[in-house]
């Protein structure tokens, strides 16, 4: 297989590569330097209290909104790129390389085209020129407390009163609901109907509305990312609802065939292996722990699975190029992708050994700090497990359990 670029590629590429390097601001290449921006950094900076990242966060935004690359998955009828698969995946490679943060949020990522796909026209134009402009930014409310996993039990209910529904429920790992201004979820319209229908899409338009709660989730490391969302009462319209009622559950799982390539994830990995590496020639006492022991094999190990990774990224984006969808495909490199990520935090904390403790400032404080950060891997965006059962039954053709 020939991975090399195609002359109209490259010169894409270089295009891609001179918006990075006049635009991308300072504070961006800091963060990149230091490992990244952190996931959502645009989101968090855009509410941010500090003036400088306020900054930063509009003068990227504007950078991408000038090419039309704030959602370049979207077509170019509704204010998107328009790009072929192969373009978004040689755009969100060269951000990855650049530790360039995406921004729009779930409101780009997932909610327009799913709007797009299955919205009203009146829903398209009044919802997905605000995400564009940066204006309204969404979270995704899907998981609840007792329906993570098997999403399809979830039990947040929408009753009908007259041209309104009445929300009550809770979600939770709503991730950056802190800093949106509204929320899209999955709810129960029909109690009665089997799990996976009697479910509606519907779109809450301000998360600060009454009845609706934000919660912060603190994780390990004493960062805010999670929360938990609590809806009281809460009366939104009856046009909010996405596609038809009690349809929502397909509404949905539209929304997670966006993106599947997860080439973001192979560059991180071969970025944090990089800088393990960097940290191991930088430290003498690390070097002489690693040197000839079977450290050095595991690091020998941890670069062959990056690289591992980066081809199911290209197998992916591949079938995408060709027009097929890929399904358990998809799950093979998230769940690759997801337990490679703990394994390179793993090998990290083995080097750092006893300074693998130290949760200050400094190389062993990093290593720490991305190992804590990489306990919910297997978790977020879908378990390991569920992987697997797609895996075994869509890929392998073997019966469910």
């Amino acid at each position: 297989m020939d991975w090399h670029d195609t002359p109209e590629q490259a010169q894409f590429r270089r295009e891609v590569r001179d918006l990075i390097e006049n635009g991308l601001p300072q504070r961006y290449r800091e963060a990149a330097a230091r490992g990244g921006p952190g996931e959502r950094a645009w989101e968090f900076d855009r509410r941010s209290s500090d003036p400088a990242a306020r900054e930063a966060a509009n003068a990227w935004h504007a950078a991408l909104y000038e090419r039309r690359w704030v959602a370049p998955h979207w077509p170019a009828e509704y204010g998107g790129g328009g790009l072929s698969p192969m373009e978004q995946f040689i755009l969100n490679q060269e951000l990855a390389w650049a530790g360039a943060p995406a921004v729009g949020g779930s409101g780009v990522a997932m909610l327009g085209p799913t709007l797009i796909t299955h919205g009203s026209e009146e829903q398209k134009q009044q919802y997905l020129p605000g995400i564009l402009a940066g204006e309204v930014v969404w979270a995704q409310g899907y998981s609840e407390p007792g329906a993570g996993s098997d999403l399809a039990s979830l039990q947040t209910r929408a009753v009908r009163d007259g041209d309104d529904y009445i929300l009550n429920g809770q979600k939770i790992w709503t991730s950056g609901a802190h800093t949106a201004d509204a929320i899209f979820a999955l709810v129960r319209t029909d109690p009665e109907a089997p799990k996976h229908r009697g479910i509606s899409f519907v779109l809450i338009e301000d998360i600060n509305a009454p009845g609706v709660t934000v919660r912060p989730l603190v994780d390990m490391g004493g960062r805010h990312y999670f929360n938990e969302v609590f809806f009281d009462d809460v009366r939104i319209p009856a046009q909010n609802v996405v596609g038809e009622e009690n349809r929502g559950w397909y509404v949905g799982m539209t929304l997670l065939d966006f993106e599947r390539s997860n080439i973001s994830g192979a560059v991180n990995a071969r970025r944090s292996l990089q800088r393990l590496l960097n940290t191991i020639a930088d430290d003498p006492d690390l070097a002489a722990r690693v040197r000839g022991k079977p450290l050095q094999c595991d690091l020998a190990e941890r670069y062959v699975e990056t690289e591992v990774m980066y081809q199911f990224s290209l197998r992916v984006i591949s079938m995408q190029n060709r027009g097929q969808i890929p399904n358990h495909e998809a799950s093979a490199a998230k769940l690759f992708s997801s337990e490679l990520s703990q394994r390179l935090a793993q090998t990290g904390m083995q080097v750092a050994g006893l300074k693998a403790n130290l949760l200050e400032d400094g190389p062993a404080s990093s290593l720490a700090h991305h190992y804590i950060g990489m306990v919910p891997a297997t978790v977020r965006g879908g378990t390991s497990e569920v992987q697997r059962n797609v895996i075994a039954t869509r890929g392998l053709g073997l019966p469910r359990g």
